[in-house]
């Protein structure tokens, strides 16, 4: 049984908007430039994405009620597959993390950039990006509570100018603009669908939150599911109209090159005094969230150091409840990856690097699915159970079929030299203890 009270548990209306919030982050800024390579034809990916995250939420969904006091991918993964597919998918799901922090420290430093008196460059942008993850880094280790307050502001202060430009730019929609950039790629309109679902589902990561903290919802059993399902379609709905929008004002070249596209967007509609305010207030929500989620990164590293599945540096905590050591580590590999992933312009750096996460959040959805198809002998599978685990596999057969085959060995050898260290450092000590 919970040991949240009833009284501190949390309705399907607040359970849905977190979920929602969850989501919706980095993408939001960067994703219109990244898809503006392909043009407006992306719409029909992001309807379709929309429908892979809903019966990936709805297996999770199905798994909360299984598992109601589940705050790791290890608790569902473990019973069903045993401990070295409980390390995968545990230790996938934190490199994941930390990874995707690059992409959102990338969206922060594009926008940012607009209200510098300094020229973009690779120069520019890689240190800009190291400035952002050790200053965040910096202040994680003020402790768990700072974080807080400093998202909290973020989140305030800077959707709402965003709010004011998706509400008002439907004036300045240009059908011609739109009807011109629906397929700019030199490909069919279906090879474009399929192969711009890695890039997208990006926007959709964080569907499994609902299901991870079922613990302090009231009525789980009824509201995992609605929350979660509400909060992907919430997300999917956000993110289809807004890079709908875009494309109708801005030339899909133009967009394609820009590391601010909200803040060109804003300029188009208002004028050249919108840039600057659309581009702090995006810079300081993607600063908010970067904070937020090397926070995550740090205690999920922590909790997979505590369950035997990384070196127990990691599962040192400070005295003020910062993983200190571990976020350190996390700090510097952050930085040998945005040294790695540099590209000519801020949206195809952050292409590549979301393509690497979502390929490694797939391995960890795959056994969400596996682990419903299969049941234990305490939690036998039935015919629904069957079906939703037989949803999430093709959903991300789908994704992983979109992936470019580079991204896809990369992501598999990083697996593989896990699991490898595992058994060969790990495992013994950790059956032990």
């Amino acid at each position: 049984m919970s040991t949240v009270s009833t009284a501190k548990k949390i309705g399907p209306v607040l359970a849905t908007f977190m979920v929602a919030n969850n989501m919706i982050g980095s993408g939001f800024f960067l994703l219109p430039a990244t898809l503006a390579r392909s043009g407006a034809v992306t719409a029909l990916s992001w309807l379709l994405a929309t429908c892979l995250a809903v019966v990936l939420g709805a297996a999770f969904a199905r798994l909360a009620r299984q598992y109601p006091e589940m705050n790791s991918p290890d608790d569902y993964v473990r019973p069903v597959l045993g401990r070295d597919f409980g390390f995968l998918t545990s230790t996938l799901y934190w490199v994941s993390s930390w990874i995707g922090n690059n992409a959102i420290a990338v969206a922060a430093f594009g926008y940012l950039i607009l209200l510098l008196p300094i020229e973009d460059g690779y120069g520019v942008r890689l240190g800009g990006q190291l400035l952002l993850i050790w200053l965040m880094f910096a202040l994680n280790m003020m402790g768990p509570r700072p974080i807080a307050r400093f998202q909290s502001f973020c989140v305030v202060f800077g959707l709402l100018p965003v709010a004011a430009v998706l509400i008002a730019g439907w004036a300045s929609f240009d059908q011609g603009i739109y009807r011109a950039a629906w397929n700019v790629s030199g490909q069919s309109d279906a090879a474009v669908v399929f192969g711009s679902l890695a890039p997208i589902f990006w926007a959709f990561i964080g569907l499994e939150t609902g299901a991870m903290v079922a613990g302090v919802v009231h009525d789980p059993d009824r509201n995992v599911p609605r929350a979660t399902i509400g909060g992907i379609l919430i997300a999917g709905t956000v993110y289809l109209v807004s890079s709908v929008l875009m494309m109708g004002i801005v030339p899909a070249h133009v967009l394609a090159d820009s590391s601010a596209p909200f803040a060109l967007v804003a300029g188009e509609m208002f004028g050249a005094w919108a840039i600057p305010v659309i581009a702090a207030a995006a810079a300081i929500k993607a600063t908010g969230t970067l904070g937020g989620w090397m926070l995550v990164s740090g205690e999920t590293g922590a909790r997979a150091a505590q369950r035997g599945y990384l070196p127990a540096i990691f599962g040192r905590l400070r005295s003020n409840g910062s993983a200190g050591w571990g976020l350190f580590i996390v700090a510097l590999s952050m930085s040998a990856i945005a040294v790695l992933t540099m590209a000519s312009t801020v949206g195809a750096q952050f292409e590549v690097i979301i393509e690497m996460v979502v390929m490694l959040v797939v391995m960890a959805y795959a056994t969400a699915g596996l682990a419903l198809l299969l049941g234990t002998r305490e939690r036998p599978s039935g015919r629904r159970e069957r079906m939703l685990g037989m949803g999430a596999l093709v959903a991300c057969g789908l994704l992983v079929w979109s992936t470019p085959v580079d991204t896809l060995i990369g992501s598999l050898v990083i697996a593989l030299l896990a699991w490898a260290a595992y058994r060969g450092f790990a495992r013994r000590g950790a059956e032990s203890a």
